[in-house]
C-alpha cells in the first residue's frame, strides 16, 4: 500500500483547486487534487506542504483532514490521505501538471477525476463543501488575551486557516499594536511565523487599506532584501492593490525596478510576476511613459510563462492600451 497525500485547497471564495495530469502519465489527462507520496521519515503533514510547494509553488495552511481513501488500481494500491487547506494565492505555477482550475464545491463530483480522487471529492461534497471553521482560541476571546509578545506569536503560529487569520486581523484593526507586531514578525527568520504574520497583514489591508499607508515605503524597500518568497508575495500583493499616490517618486522608482526585475527573471514565482504586472500598470497610470516598456516586458515573457502568467499578462496589456 502506497501512502499518498492530497490537498483540497480552497481560496477566499471557497472554490477548490484541481489540477490535470499530463497525457503520458498513469492517468492521462485526468484531474486530481494535488499531492504526492509520503517519503521515509516524513510526516503526512510535512509531505503535503512539501508536495504543494514543489508542484504548485504556493503556500498553504492545513485546516483539517478527511477520512483516508483506499483504492486498488490493479498495478498498485494507494491510501489517499486528504487534507483541507486554505491559500491566499490564485495562480499556481504548474511544474508537473498541464492545467488547473478553481471549482465550486458543489460541482466537484462532475470533474473527470482519477478513481481515488472521485471518492475524496464525494467525501468533501458530502460535507457540503463547507469551510471548516475552526473556533478561535478561547484565550483570544478574553479581553486581555494577548498579554505579551509570546502570546501573539503562539496565536499566529497556531492559526489553522483563513477564518482564524481574519479573527486575528480583526484584533489588529482594533489594536494598532497588534498590527505593528504582525509587520515585525513578517521579517523574522522563522519562515513559518513570517509567512503567517504577513498573510494576516494582507487580511487587515483587504478590509482597512488605510492602515498600511504609513508602512508602504518600508514594504517597498524590503522587497529586494527579503529571502522569504512567501512574505514577498504578501507584501507585493498589498502594494499592488494600493493607491500608488500613497508613495513618493523615490519609492515609485524602487518599486518599478523591483517589478521589472521580477518579470524578467526566470526564477520568479508566478504570483510575484502577476502582482508585479499589476503594480507596474498602476505606476503607468501615473507615468504613462512606462506603458511601452511594461508592454514589451510582458510580451517578452508571454511565450515562456505559465497559463496564469499569460492570462494575467493579457489583461494588463489590454488595460495598457487604454492609457493615453
Amino acid at each position: 500500500m502506497i501512502n499518498v497525500t492530497c490537498a483540497i485547497i480552497r481560496n477566499e471564495d471557497d472554490q477548490v483547486l484541481v489540477v490535470q495530469r499530463g497525457e503520458h502519465t498513469d492517468h492521462p489527462l485526468k484531474w486530481e487534487f494535488p499531492g504526492g507520496k509520503v517519503q521515509k521519515g516524513e510526516s503526512e503533514e510535512e509531505c503535503i506542504i512539501r508536495e504543494i510547494k514543489e508542484e504548485l509553488s504556493i503556500d498553504i495552511v492545513i485546516c483539517g483532514r478527511l477520512s483516508d481513501v483506499e483504492y486498488d488500481y490493479g498495478n498498485k494500491k494507494i491510501r489517499l490521505i486528504p487534507f483541507i487547506c486554505d491559500t491566499l494565492e490564485e495562480l499556481p505555477f504548474l511544474s508537473e501538471h498541464v492545467d488547473f482550475k478553481w471549482i465550486e464545491p458543489e460541482t466537484l463530483v462532475e470533474v473527470d477525476f482519477s478513481e481515488a480522487d472521485i471518492l475524496v471529492a464525494k467525501n468533501y461534497s458530502g460535507k457540503a463543501g463547507i469551510r471548516v471553521k475552526s473556533a478561535p482560541d478561547p484565550v483570544l476571546q478574553q479581553e486581555q488575551a494577548i498579554k505579551d509578545d509570546t502570546d501573539l506569536k503562539n496565536i499566529v503560529n497556531s492559526m489553522m486557516g483563513i477564518n482564524e487569520a481574519e479573527w486575528v486581523a480583526t484584533s489588529a484593526i482594533d489594536n494598532p499594536e497588534i498590527f505593528r507586531k504582525l509587520l515585525q514578525y513578517s521579517f523574522t527568520d522563522d519562515k513559518k511565523l513570517a509567512f503567517r504574520a504577513s498573510w494576516t497583514v494582507t487580511k487587515v489591508c483587504d478590509r482597512f487599506p488605510e492602515m498600511i499607508i504609513p508602512h508602504l515605503p518600508m514594504l517597498v524597500e524590503s522587497l529586494p532584501k527579503l529571502d522569504n518568497e512567501s512574505v514577498q508575495r504578501s507584501f507585493l500583493r498589498i502594494i499592488s492593490l494600493t493607491d500608488m499616490n500613497n508613495l513618493g517618486t523615490k519609492h515609485h522608482g524602487m518599486l518599478a525596478e523591483y517589478c521589472f526585475s521580477a518579470l524578467r527573471s526566470g526564477f520568479t514565482a508566478i504570483a510575484i510576476k502577476a502582482y508585479s504586472m499589476e503594480a507596474l500598470y498602476k505606476l503607468a497610470l501615473i507615468y504613462p511613459e512606462l506603458a511601452n516598456e511594461i508592454a514589451a516586458t510582458i510580451n517578452m515573457i508571454q511565450g515562456e510563462g505559465s497559463a496564469g502568467v499569460i492570462a494575467r499578462g493579457r489583461q494588463i496589456l489590454k488595460k495598457l492600451t487604454e492609457i493615453h
